[in-house]
C-alpha cells in the first residue's frame, strides 16, 4: 500500500453532531488513520464552513451538500475539487406531530429555525422559502438549538439537511416530516438539477407511510492543492472501506464509482480522477 509523501495529518472538515456527516466524516476519518493516513476530523456548522476552510487551507478534506458546492464555485468562483459523489441527502421539514403544518405553504408567517449560516442547510432552506415566496421569522439555530426550541414552542417548524435516519432527529418522538415533493421542480428551474424528489421510507422518524421531501448529492471535498498521490489513495481508502464506513445502509447510500464522478461544476481533483480512470480510462 502506498503511503503519504509528509507525515503531516489531514484535517477533515465533518459537521455538527447528531448529523450523518458527523458521524461519517468520524468514521472515515478513523479509518484513514488506521490505514496510515492519520487525520483529525474538525466538527462544523455544515457545508459553506466545510467549503470556506478547504479554500482557505484550512482543511484538507470535507463534506458538503452539492446545491453549496455549486453556489460555492459557480456563483462565487471560489477553488474546490471533488473526490466523490456519495450519497443522497434529505432536506427535512420537521414540526411537531401536533401541528397544524402538512405543506411548506403553511409557514408563512410562521417561526422557522434555517439552521446557521454556514450551513448547507441554510442556504437550502432560504431557496425552498424564496421559490414559494413565503415570509417568515427565520432563527438561525443549530440543529440541537432548533429541535430544543421546537419542543418548548419558540419556533414552528425547523428545516435540516441530512442522511436517513438523522440520529438526533430520530432520538425524538412527538415529531413529522411535512412534505417537500412539490418544492422540487421550482428549485430545480431557479438553481439547478441537483435537486430531485427523494423518498423518506415507511417507520423513520415513527412515519406510517412514506415521505417525499427533497434530495440533495452529498460530496466528499477536498482543497485543490491537496498533494495528487494523498488524494489518489484517500479516493482509494473511501472505496476499500465503504462497509467499515456505515453509511451504506442509509437510504440513497450509493458510493459505486460510475455516481461518485458525477460532481457537477466541482471539478474532480486529479488524484480522485487518477482513480477513475483505473476503470473508465
Amino acid at each position: 500500500m502506498s503511503r503519504p509523501p509528509t507525515t503531516r495529518r489531514l484535517r477533515l472538515a465533518t459537521g455538527t453532531a447528531g448529523g450523518l456527516y458527523d458521524a461519517l466524516g468520524n468514521r472515515f476519518a478513523a479509518e484513514l488513520t488506521r490505514r496510515g493516513f492519520p487525520t483529525t476530523p474538525m466538527p462544523s456548522t455544515g457545508s459553506i464552513e466545510n467549503l470556506t476552510s478547504l479554500a482557505e487551507n484550512k482543511a484538507d478534506l470535507g463534506l458538503a451538500l452539492a446545491d453549496s458546492a455549486d453556489f460555492f464555485v459557480r456563483r462565487q468562483g471560489r477553488p474546490v475539487s471533488a473526490v466523490a459523489r456519495i450519497y443522497l441527502n434529505y432536506v427535512h421539514l420537521v414540526v411537531l406531530a401536533s401541528s397544524p403544518i402538512t405543506s411548506a405553504h403553511d409557514l408563512e408567517g410562521k417561526r422557522v429555525s434555517v439552521g446557521p449560516e454556514s450551513s448547507g442547510t441554510h442556504l437550502t432552506a432560504l431557496r425552498v422559502l424564496q421559490v414559494l415566496r413565503l415570509k417568515v421569522t427565520e432563527s438561525d439555530l443549530d440543529l440541537d438549538g432548533s429541535l430544543k426550541a421546537l419542543e418548548q414552542g419558540t419556533i414552528d417548524a425547523l428545516f435540516w439537511s441530512g442522511g436517513v435516519p438523522t440520529p438526533a432527529v430520530a432520538a425524538r418522538r412527538g415529531l413529522r416530516l411535512v412534505p417537500l415533493d412539490d418544492v422540487v421542480l421550482p428549485l430545480r428551474r431557479a438553481y439547478g438539477p441537483f435537486y430531485e424528489i427523494a423518498l423518506v421510507p415507511t417507520g423513520v422518524y415513527g412515519a406510517t407511510r412514506p415521505v417525499q421531501t427533497v434530495g440533495t448529492p452529498s460530496y466528499l471535498v477536498c482543497r485543490v492543492g491537496l498533494p495528487e498521490d494523498v488524494a489518489y489513495d484517500v479516493t482509494r481508502i473511501l472505496f476499500e472501506s465503504r462497509d467499515q464506513l456505515g453509511a451504506p445502509d442509509a437510504p440513497g447510500m450509493v458510493l459505486v464509482k460510475r455516481y461518485a464522478i458525477t460532481t457537477g461544476v466541482v471539478p474532480l481533483h486529479e488524484g480522485a480522477a487518477r482513480y477513475y480512470r483505473a476503470d473508465y480510462g
